[in-house]
């Protein structure tokens, strides 16, 4: 039994599929079960220039033509559109889909799976998340009789770069951006990653997967890394933090609410994910039965991510010779998410102030009158030009009760700006 399969998408990730779909076409196929037969590779441009192990006759344009053909389809384009076009157009032919599009999967998941299990195929995405880390599988069946408690971690390889180019050399932003990019690791416009609407749509996929909840890129509150300084990260390492690009989900034990978001976060300097560098990705599971569990790999890049395209492959391609499916999307009902101005963490606020009798008071008369506790307060010796930086640490708080208190210190004459706000993760 042969199964034939359609990639749509011949770029970075395409071709290293494409390549190994084809140099190990053996070991693949004995995997599988059956012979796993690339029919074709639909592209934009024909007489685009290619890698040397790209078949020039499987490339067409005729995409409809090839999912017609095809028994898996593997969409690797990317975007929202035309791939959740030709998406459903697969899974309506009986195909079933392997994926790495988180965009689309984040915003049109639930429609895709539904359609899914209408035709009883099967759609795989271990791709769309963490690259090679095997995070979506765990979550889908190592996990599966336990409950997880919480999701976080670092789910985008090139603001971890970045960071850790910021704190490791003192680069500043822009230049350990434009490092970033010339090693490939960031896009020309790199507004995705460094905006945290890339770690944005991955942590919706793994909060829906963990919570049984349908979670979306729209449910997830943002904050990029265009905002840190070099005085973030300096200001940090002084406190014994670093400065990571974390996706969070929770659910609160009492309501069963949940709380998913991306924000840089100062994280201590003995939490695991303080010790990820480069362009890493590292996620930690909590669970009630099997405790806390940790998967670390590359993120991202060509190679990475093809294996666990390709992981997604024979695992499709073993259901259709041998019967049976995925696991399939298992939804209890509806869940209330946490408002992002009734979501609670301790925090880190960076203040500027005129160096007179009565500030460091009014700042703790503010936190004070607003509810939020204050845990520790640092005061940079270094005065300059009558200005002095505070460093103020709160335990855990409520948002709205923070932003009251900034609010309170805005209206000071004393006050001359907040520089930074962040969450804090201890364990």
């Amino acid at each position: 039994m042969s199964v034939a399969i359609a990639l749509l998408g011949c770029g970075t990730v395409g071709t290293e599929v494409a390549r190994l779909l084809t140099q190990q076409r053996d070991i693949l196929s004995a995997r599988a079960g059956a012979e796993l037969d690339l029919v074709g590779i639909a592209v934009s441009r024909l007489d685009a220039p290619r890698h040397p192990a790209i078949d020039r006759s499987l490339l067409t344009t005729d995409v409809d033509s090839l999912i017609s053909r095809a028994d898996i389809v593997i969409e690797l384009i990317g975007g929202i559109e035309p791939p959740r076009t030709w998406v459903t157009q697969a899974l309506r032919q009986g195909a079933s889909v392997v994926t790495g599009n988180k965009a689309l999967l984040a915003a049109h998941g639930p429609e895709i799976y539904e359609l899914a299990k209408a035709h009883d195929v099967d759609v795989y995405y271990e791709a769309a998340v963490a690259g090679a880390v095997p995070v979506v599988y765990g979550l889908r069946e190592s996990l599966a009789g336990d409950t997880v408690t919480r999701i976080q971690g670092i789910l985008n390889g090139t603001t971890n770069y970045i960071l850790d180019e910021m704190t490791r050399k003192a680069l500043p932003f822009d230049q350990a951006l434009a490092q970033a990019q010339s090693l490939g690791y960031a896009e020309a416009d790199p507004s995705a990653d460094v905006d945290g609407d890339d770690a944005a749509a991955k942590i919706a996929i793994l909060a829906s997967l963990a919570f049984h909840q349908r979670i979306l890129r729209k449910d997830v509150t943002v904050q990029g890394i265009r905002s840190i300084t070099s005085d973030d990260i300096a200001a940090a390492k002084e406190l014994g933090y670093v400065i990571k690009l974390l996706a969070t989900a929770d659910r609160d034990p009492r309501t069963q609410a949940i709380d998913v978001r991306v924000c840089p976060t100062l994280v201590a300097h003995d939490h695991p994910l303080a010790g990820v560098h480069g362009s890493y990705n590292t996620v930690i599971i909590d669970s009630l039965a099997a405790g806390r569990l940790m998967f670390s790999g590359l993120g991202a890049g060509g190679a990475p991510t093809a294996s666990a395209v390709l992981s997604d492959v024979v695992a499709a391609a073993a259901k259709k010779v041998h019967g049976g499916r995925a696991p399939q999307e298992i939804i209890y009902g509806e869940s209330d998410l946490i408002s992002p101005q009734e979501s609670r963490s301790a925090f880190c606020v960076r203040i500027c102030v005129t160096d007179t009798p009565g500030a460091l008071a009014e700042i703790a008369r503010a936190f004070a009158h607003a509810g939020v506790s204050i845990s520790s307060v640092r005061h940079d010796p270094d005065t300059r030009d009558g200005i002095v930086y505070i460093t103020v640490m709160t335990h855990v708080a409520r948002v709205c009760d923070l932003q009251s208190a900034l609010a309170h210190l805005d209206v000071d004459e004393r006050i001359q700006r907040v520089l930074q706000v962040m969450r804090v993760e201890e364990e």
